[in-house]
């Protein structure tokens, strides 16, 4: 099973590409050229409600390298198929900054500049270089520089103009040689002062979010999640001041352009799922904006409600709340 959901799902092909030579061999098999494509990853960030009537690509390519360095930074090639998790390790040990606050996100590395992934202030373009991806229509290669990806909250040109036509073989991130403590989002740096850590490494910040992050989320090997399951809601000025007067304890984070980035599990709460059961699915206790597969559930069940907060949500607060996994 290939998905942390835990649904069951099947496809008409399935091909597991270890290697550069086997991917393209796979996209090239004249068996798979009119038949429709899924590039799966480590399975954490897709939900599947029904079978995949064509050809699903597993990507296991594996590999971490440092192409280059300076004075002050570093340039770390990582393969798509590494667990982003054990790179976020790797960094941290070699005293490599950028990535601690991205700790303990689950998926693979080829996900992180599809997703922007982002977390404890930080996102993924912030170490972006460069990544390399392959055509899936002509199996031609393509590099992608920091403009190219147009990456935004949770988004890339991957996920809009180019959806569906490239698969990420590997990513080359810049990261620092003389870290810069990122503290800027509220709970670690409350997590530090309770400690009294005034002056954190990058490594007892990587450990503090895995901490934070483990109280939040839900035991993996006893429930089905893909962590975060909705965006942020990102609104505008005049909605934030109406939300604001009706609750004005909202809280937000101001975004460019005069606009508000409102925690959807707050809104969640409000909209009261917070730790409620949906027959073999539900809200997670800790979090509101996290749904768990209790055992048994159905990925169209999960679906379901989810539509069901959504609308909800809307009713409540006229706010559109949009899924952040893949719906397939």
């Amino acid at each position: 099973m290939y998905n942390t959901f835990g649904v069951k799902a099947n496809s008409l092909y399935f091909e597991d590409a270890d290697t550069l030579s086997e991917l393209i061999n796979i996209l090239k098999n004249p068996l798979y050229q009119n038949v429709d494509k899924f590039i799966l990853g480590g399975g954490s960030n897709v939900l599947f409600t029904q079978d995949f009537n064509g050809l699903v690509i597993k990507i296991s390519l594996k590999g971490i390298n440092v192409e280059k360095e300076d004075e002050n930074n570093v340039y770390v090639k990582a393969y798509a198929g590494e667990i982003w998790d054990d790179l976020v390790s790797y960094s941290v040990e070699k005293g490599y900054g950028g990535f601690e606050n991205l700790s303990g996100i689950p998926g693979l590395v080829g996900a992180t500049p599809i997703q922007n992934i982002g977390a404890y202030g930080s996102e993924i373009k912030s170490s972006f270089e460069s990544l390399e991806a392959i055509n899936i229509n002509t199996g031609e290669t393509r590099f992608f520089n920091l403009d190219e990806c147009k990456f935004g909250y949770r988004d890339s040109v991957f996920k809009n103009e180019l959806k569906n036509q490239y698969v990420v073989v590997s990513v080359l991130y810049k990261l620092s040689k003389k870290p810069i403590i990122n503290l800027s989002y509220k709970a670690l740096k409350d997590y530090f002062d309770l400690i009294k850590n005034n002056n954190p490494t990058i490594l007892d910040v990587r450990n503090a979010v895995i901490k934070i992050r483990s109280e939040k989320l839900p035991d993996t090997i006893k429930f089905g999640t893909a962590g975060s399951f909705f965006k942020n809601a990102i609104i505008s000025k005049d909605k934030f001041e109406i939300l604001q007067k009706n609750y004005p304890d909202v809280p937000f984070f101001l975004e460019e352009n005069e606009k508000y980035k409102i925690p959807t599990g707050w809104l969640i709460e409000k909209a009261g799922f917070k730790g409620q059961r949906y027959g073999n699915c539900g809200v997670y206790e800790k979090q509101a904006l996290v749904l768990i597969n209790f055992g048994g559930a159905t990925g169209l069940e999960v679906f379901e409600f989810s539509k069901l907060i959504q609308d909800k949500v809307k009713s409540i607060f006229d706010i559109d709340i949009e899924r952040e996994v893949v719906v397939i």
